[in-house]
Formats: C-alpha cells, structure tokens, sequence
C-alpha cells in the first residue's frame, strides 16, 4: 500500500460564540464579526467614517420613524440572520413598526436596510464577503459609503450593483415617500469640504 500524501489544513472556521468571546474582551474595538467561519475584524473607524455613519443614520431614523417603518441602529449589537453568524452593520433598519424594546439582539431576524461605510482595512469584506451574505439573506438593499469618493453602491439581492453619486432615492415596499439624499450635500454636510475629490476620483 502506498503512503499518502498528507493534506495541508484548510483555514480555521471560526464561530459566532468565538466572535462574541472575542468581542467581550477587546469592546468597544476592535469590531468582530462571523460569516460562514470567517472572522473579521474591524479596527476602530477613521473620524470621517464616524461622521458619515452618524449623519446617515440621524437622516435615516428620521426617514423610518416618519414612514412608520420601523427601527435605525448602529453598533455595537449582534446580528444573527442565520445559525451561527454574528454581524454588525454601520447602520441598518428592522422593519417593526412600532419599534419594540428587544429583550436580546437575537429577536432581530430580518433587516430592510444594511449600510457599511468603507474603510481601507475592511474593502474587501465589504464588497465581497458581506455584499454576497446579505443577498444571500434577501436583505433588499445593501449601501456601502465611500467617504473617500463620496459614492454611494447601492446592493441588491439579485446581484446588481448601482453606483450612485449624485442623488440617492430609497422607495421601501409600503412607503409613499422615498427617502433622499442629496449627496454632494450629504457628504459637505458630514465631513466639510476640505477634502472634495477631484473629477479624477483624487482627493484635493
């Protein structure tokens, strides 16, 4: 008989019970979070991804409460669309109207909205491992936000990818008014102009 060759070991699969262990030991940062055994860590954001994110939401809660839609948040939470996974969005919308008290984050089960605002350490989960999760859990709409070029891509369960840099306008199933956002202003508003991209996609 012959010898056989040994097998070199795959990645390490990770579980959400890791991910929240991990994540009561290093709060509020880094941010940890478990897709299908990936662990991926968020370092504490930059200042303009902190503005951007709480200009978004501020806008956003507004929008939902008035629309009677449901809830806006932001982490830290814990996020759990299937067994095993533990996910924290920069911001996202329940829709549960009127907005309950959770007893725990597991009560949250589905999400209208999931919005990441992109950061040079987290691109690639972003527009990879958490653009495909989120479709794969029908989430209808998935925004990452680039401060950076002051676009917005907007995500959707069948695949498409819109790129959106002028005005951004959300119509959820059920409303009669959509939400919208300028976002030349949007982002003058949340970070200032000093750091306006060029038409090169530089910034000045």
């Amino acid at each position: 008989m012959g010898m056989s060759t040994p097998t070199a070991p795959g990645p390490r699969r990770w579980t959400a019970d890791e991910a929240r262990a991990l994540q009561d030991e290093s709060r509020p940062w880094p941010r940890y979070e478990c897709i299908d055994g990936a662990l991926l860590v968020t370092p504490a954001p930059r200042p303009a991804h902190y503005y951007a994110q709480m200009a978004l939401y501020e806008r956003v809660r507004a929008y939902v409460h008035a629309q009677r839609l449901g809830e806006a948040y932001v982490p830290p939470t814990d996020v759990t669309l299937e067994p095993d996974t533990t996910v924290q969005p920069d911001l996202y919308v329940v829709p549960d109207w009127p907005p309950r008290r959770l007893r725990a984050w597991s009560d949250i089960t589905t999400l209208l909205l999931a919005v990441e605002v992109l950061s040079p350490s987290t691109a690639r989960h972003d527009r990879l491992v958490k653009r495909r999760f989120y479709a794969r859990m029908g989430v209808p709409e998935y925004w990452i936000v680039d401060t950076d070029t002051r676009l917005v891509e907007r995500s959707y369960p069948d695949g498409r990818v819109a790129v959106v840099g002028d005005r951004l306008e959300w119509l959820p199933p059920g409303t009669t008014e959509p939400f919208v956002l300028e976002l030349e202003q949007f982002f003058a508003d949340a970070l200032g102009d000093d750091d306006m991209p060029n038409p090169e996609g530089e910034l000045q």
